[in-house]
């Protein structure tokens, strides 16, 4: 599943810092404005302990782990809905995101400029939302202008359309975003991801920190956290710069003693991977064989023919049964046989649900 989540914020937020922390693709990280002009996408693993625990037992000639892109956009400013600095890019490059990773400057530092001339996270974030909020303004405008005559002369589902629209157009020049704008039934929904709204994506606010500021945070992301409580969003607290020092370090041994000295567990990237695979409503599932173990992502709430038709078209359309094993389970017993052994092994039908972390086998015909 090719899913993408977009690093957005002002220039000069720590943007670029971050993403080639994440990425072998390397942006240019400059203390200037608009050093990231296109947007540069790369391919991240997201961690997973339980991948390594399997492979351990089966011992395959590969490990596969599941990945995310992410999309590091170039900085706006204030006029971006109406084409200003990279605006009409900007805009372009989140509508084709999945998710929306919002990184908030909040440190101080006399050295590093600010496009705004202060610190102050959030007036930035306000300066982006205004701007993905006017674009979606105009493209509800539009939709509405399309179904209010159908829906004064008496059409009952123009009518439902109509007063979906309305609320949002409420919402959006109160100055909220869509997202909180809940949707009252099947049809609300479909019209809601036909208008592919900006301010309707996932967010996860991403406050970068100074050294000092990783373990507790500080009064800016206070004031974030603040200000983010009614969005059902995520907030979370980074030190790009730190990050940037971790990555350089050669042995997994430095990397642990480093953060050991910094009073943390695992460093900030590997959760932020996790919280955006959280964003976008993500689980995972492994099979695991002698050729490879691999983790593979779906959506949660995906059936068992849904989740083999990640692997192959054919496995869906031809889906006979699924050999489930919990992962648990199967670190318990160490085998496929000793699973079987045991009854522990669960054979599933076209209605199961796909659960975390099960080891799955498919049976199909084509």
């Amino acid at each position: 599943m090719a899913l993408k989540c977009g690093i957005v914020g002002l220039p000069n937020v720590g943007k670029s810092t971050l993403f080639n922390c994440l990425s072998n693709a390397k942006a240019q990280a400059a203390n200037f404005p608009f050093c990231t002009i296109e947007p540069n996408v790369g391919t991240i693993t997201v961690p997973d302990e339980r991948l390594n625990k399997l492979s351990d037992l089966v011992n395959p000639q590969r490990i596969v782990p599941t990945t995310i892109e992410i999309v590091d956009i170039a900085g706006l400013v204030k006029g971006a809905s109406k084409g200003e600095g990279l605006g009409n890019k900007f805009l372009a490059n989140i509508r084709e995101t999945d998710a929306i990773i919002h990184v908030l400057r909040c440190f101080d530092d006399p050295n590093v400029v600010h496009v705004d001339g202060s610190v102050d996270p959030v007036r930035d974030k306000e300066i982006i939302d205004i701007e993905l909020q006017l674009k979606d303004l105009e493209s509800v405008d539009q939709r509405i202008a399309k179904v209010q005559r159908a829906a004064n002369s008496g059409d009952s589902t123009a009518k439902k359309i109509y007063d979906y629209l309305m609320r949002l157009k409420t919402a959006l020049e109160q100055g909220k975003s869509a997202r909180t704008v809940e949707t009252q039934n099947e049809e609300d929904e479909k019209l809601m991801k036909e208008l592919q709204l900006l301010t309707a994506k996932p967010v996860l606010y991403l406050c970068n920190v100074e050294e000092t500021s990783v373990v507790n945070g500080n009064s800016h992301v206070d004031r974030v956290r603040e200000a983010v409580k009614d969005e059902r969003a995520e907030v979370l607290v980074i030190g790009a710069a730190i990050e940037s020092d971790i990555s350089e370090l050669e042995t997994y041994e430095e990397r642990q003693l480093f953060l050991a000295d910094l009073g943390l567990d695992e460093p900030g990237v590997s959760k932020l991977i996790k919280a955006a695979y959280r964003l976008l409503n993500l689980q995972t599932y492994f099979t695991a064989g002698e050729k490879e173990v691999r983790a593979w992502t779906i959506h949660k709430g995906f059936t068992a023919p849904q989740a083999a038709g990640v692997i192959h078209t054919d496995f869906e359309k031809g889906f006979i049964r699924a050999e489930v094993i919990k992962f648990n389970d199967f670190i318990q017993y160490k085998s496929e046989a000793a699973v079987k052994d045991a009854g522990k092994m669960g054979v599933e039908g076209k209605e199961y649900i796909v659960q975390d972390g099960d080891i799955m086998h498919f049976r199909f015909n084509v």
